[in-house]
């Protein structure tokens, strides 16, 4: 049996009790993603005043680790803590690290405050897809997950923009300065929008940690990171190969452990494992805005800023179809996910056929079109996977396990992809070459998601009857304050 939930309006998400609960999940995710592109913006800087230039690649290795081993630990965490004293713990560490960052004398306390930044975010960008599911009446989840999504845009905007402002003037510093003032702004609205846990069990949460399978996703993520790193193709491909292979054996040893990452949902005959398989392949995808200002440089010969902000359509995309996507009716929903990979397979084909050395101001425009599309394709799909994820069981505990899930998911997913982006483009040897196999071959990856993506709803079931899934707040399983 299932049960249709009428789709719930932007007016009724933002505002009353809702508007203070999607703001700080929204602005978890913005912070994460704006730090992101901040720190890339601000780095160059922040060498030459403290040095450190032999570990300028760590900066981001280190963030992206730990952020994938943190997002395994959002379900027991919540088990444990509840949302309230979960999200005060991230908010917490996140404005640590940055603290850390801002004083930093050298590269060492400079890559230890970025370890744990990207530990927080990790838990920021997990915990808001497990609360939504928690804290929102169910006919709010795919708004809510476009609108926190949505973040993610624009965080490709502010910090890019926000970090070369203060890079201009030496105030490298500053910047983290503000951005820890934000972060604890944010977090003082928690108490005020979040409620305390109902029953915590911290014995029984305790022990629900998984440890074997977050220290396998963690070497894996490390392998692929490290890949980053390389200049030797043949090295690159055997990291990349052996952090595919962790992951198989990550999924192997999940499947059978009494503390998991992923929820059973996932291995039993239900869409759960066509929802994550999608899920990965758009956020592969997604990955090719890292080439973009490379590409828009070497090719298009843009000073840095115009290459910077033709990197931001591929976001800029992603967020437009994402709100506009997020109205669609539950009758359209299944058609919209299923030809989301081909959307996006088209904006890549698009900027491929168009990539040549002396690119002309027409010719990067409709390269602009073509990434815009390709995110587009990502947003038009994304909020109904994750609110689709939501409610695979009517089982809370499992729901939210399966919320939870989508951070690692799209994390451990994007790390792949950037290591497979650099492998392409080293693959080409010359830039042009390299954009061509870059944008063909994440096409070819995206264009057979086709094969995942029809699976999601192919019991022809809309975002909100995948399951009988009732109204988590009529159920009172998370109070909004009164």
């Amino acid at each position: 049996m299932t049960q249709n939930v009428a789709a719930g309006s932007w007016r009724d998400l933002l505002c009353g009790r809702q508007l203070g609960i999607v703001t700080v999940l929204a602005g978890g995710v913005a912070l994460y993603a704006t730090n992101v592109y901040l720190t890339t913006s601000l780095l160059p800087s922040a060498v030459a005043d403290i040095g450190g230039e032999p570990f300028y690649a760590w900066v981001t290795t280190l963030y992206l680790i730990a952020s994938v081993s943190a997002a395994t630990v959002v379900s027991p965490l919540l088990g444990w803590a509840g949302p309230r004293s979960a999200y005060l713990l991230a908010f917490s560490a996140f404005a640590a690290g940055t603290v850390v960052c801002a004083v930093a004398p050298d590269m060492h306390v400079m890559l230890a405050g970025r370890a744990v930044q990207g530990a927080a975010g990790g838990l920021l960008a997990g915990l808001a897809y497990a609360v939504i599911n928690l804290s929102l009446p169910q006919r709010l989840w795919t708004r809510a997950s476009a609108l926190t999504s949505a973040m993610w845009g624009v965080g490709t905007f502010v910090g890019p923009a926000a970090g070369g402002l203060f890079a201009q003037f030496g105030l490298w510093r500053w910047a983290f300065a503000s951005l820890t003032l934000i972060t604890l702004g944010i977090a003082a609205m928690v108490p005020y929008v979040l409620t305390r846990p109902q029953c915590a069990d911290t014995e029984a949460a305790r022990h629900r940690i998984p440890v074997r399978s977050l220290l396998v996703l963690t070497a894996a993520a490390s392998l692929v990171a490290v890949a980053g790193l390389q200049s030797s193709l043949p090295a690159m491909v055997g990291l990349i190969a052996g952090a595919a292979a962790l992951v198989v054996l990550f999924v192997m040893l999940d499947r059978r452990a009494t503390a998991w990452v992923l929820p059973k949902a996932v291995f039993a005959r239900n869409p759960l494992k066509w929802i994550y398989l999608t899920i990965a392949v758009l956020a592969v995808a997604s990955m090719v805005e890292t080439y973009i200002p490379f590409f828009g440089q070497r090719l298009g010969h843009l000073v840095p800023v115009a290459a910077g902000f033709l990197g931001a359509t591929l976001a800029f995309g992603w967020t437009v179809g994402e709100v506009i996507s997020a109205s669609a009716t539950s009758r359209t929903v299944a058609r919209v996910v299923t030809v989301a990979p081909l959307v996006v397979a088209a904006g890549l084909v698009l900027a491929a056929a168009l990539q040549r050395d002396g690119a002309s101001a027409l010719e990067i425009v409709l390269w602009a079109i073509g990434f815009a599309v390709t995110g587009a394709g990502i947003g038009m799909a994304w909020p109904h996977l994750a609110s689709a994820a939501m409610a695979v069981s009517s089982d809370p505990t499992e729901s939210a396990a399966a919320a939870a899930a989508i951070s690692t998911v799209q994390l451990i997913a994007g790390a792949f992809g950037a290591g497979l982006a650099g492998v392409l483009v080293n693959l080409g040897g010359s830039a042009t070459r390299g954009a061509h196999l870059l944008f063909l071959g994440f096409a070819a990856i995206v264009f057979s998601g086709v094969v995942v993506s029809s699976r999601v709803f192919r019991a022809g079931l809309g975002t909100e009857g995948m399951a009988d899934v009732t109204d988590k707040r009529e159920e009172g399983v998370v109070r909004a304050p009164g």
